[in-house]
């Protein structure tokens, strides 16, 4: 049986306005296995961004508690959750987060200077994980030089370069055309299939969740159906058949 790699139990978070206070979260209660392709789904003001927080250690709960790998990490400090971040979570964002001035070999290794590899390491990881996501002749480029497409695929790089246990794409396709965001769905299939890393997909776009086992519905801050991802097996196989991208 496969253990539990991530547990919210009772989850609040409620944030305070002045005298008000708004409850984005009201008890959430999910649990993912090592291994899962899961998708979290729902309208604006559900509580799906402050759940990604939640899951990503970006954030701790008002009340409830929250596991990561077996351990309470609900009352760590900051520093003691950046730790945690670094080693066990790899994040993939809409908005790519790609430093500017860096090249994409330089920000593939930046994860990595924060665990304490040598630089040879950091080059030799970040040369192999470019190459993997079809980028072995961008390497040198700058994020301004290169299309959304390839941006994402460095992003996805970058989440991969301290092989962590979980890969958290908060919206990986929604500044992406249509196509590009098949492939990126592909690539992270491929991921989930052939690397058995757990992918935890949010997304308020049905078509992409529809790849992931499993879609947690959210509503109100709680999770209100769970289905099971139509087009899960058919979008690995297409992402094993086709490893890297297509330019």
């Amino acid at each position: 049986m496969k253990k539990t790699i991530i547990k919210l139990d009772n989850v609040w978070k409620i944030y305070k306005m002045g005298d008000v206070e708004v409850p984005a979260l009201r008890g959430l209660n999910l649990e993912i296995k090592e291994g899962e392709f899961v998708a979290i789904m729902g309208p604006s003001g559900s509580g799906k961004s402050t759940s990604m927080n939640m899951v990503g250690c970006l954030d701790v709960p008002t009340k409830g508690n929250i596991y990561l790998d077996g351990k309470n990490i609900s009352h760590m400090t900051e520093s003691e959750l950046a730790q945690i971040r670094g080693r066990k979570i790899g994040f993939i964002f809409q908005q790519f987060n790609l430093i500017q001035t860096l090249t994409a070999i330089e920000n593939v290794a930046l994860p990595m200077i924060f665990q304490n590899t040598t630089t040879e390491q950091r080059t030799k990881k970040s040369t192999e994980l470019l190459e993997m996501v079809g980028l072995g002749d961008r390497m040198n480029h700058k994020p301004s030089e290169m299309s959304g497409g390839q941006q994402q695929r460095v992003a996805i790089a970058r989440s991969l370069a301290n092989d962590p246990d979980v890969v958290l794409a908060d919206e990986p396709t929604g500044n992406l055309d249509s196509k590009t965001g098949d492939s990126v769905m592909d690539f992270l299939c491929n991921l989930h299939a052939t690397k058995g890393k757990t992918i935890i997909l949010v997304t308020h776009d049905e078509h992409v969740a529809q790849s992931a086992e499993r879609i947690e519905y959210l509503k109100d801050g709680i999770v209100v159906s769970t289905k099971k991802g139509k087009n899960h097996t058919k979008s690995c196989l297409r992402g094993v058949k086709d490893e890297k991208y297509k330019r």
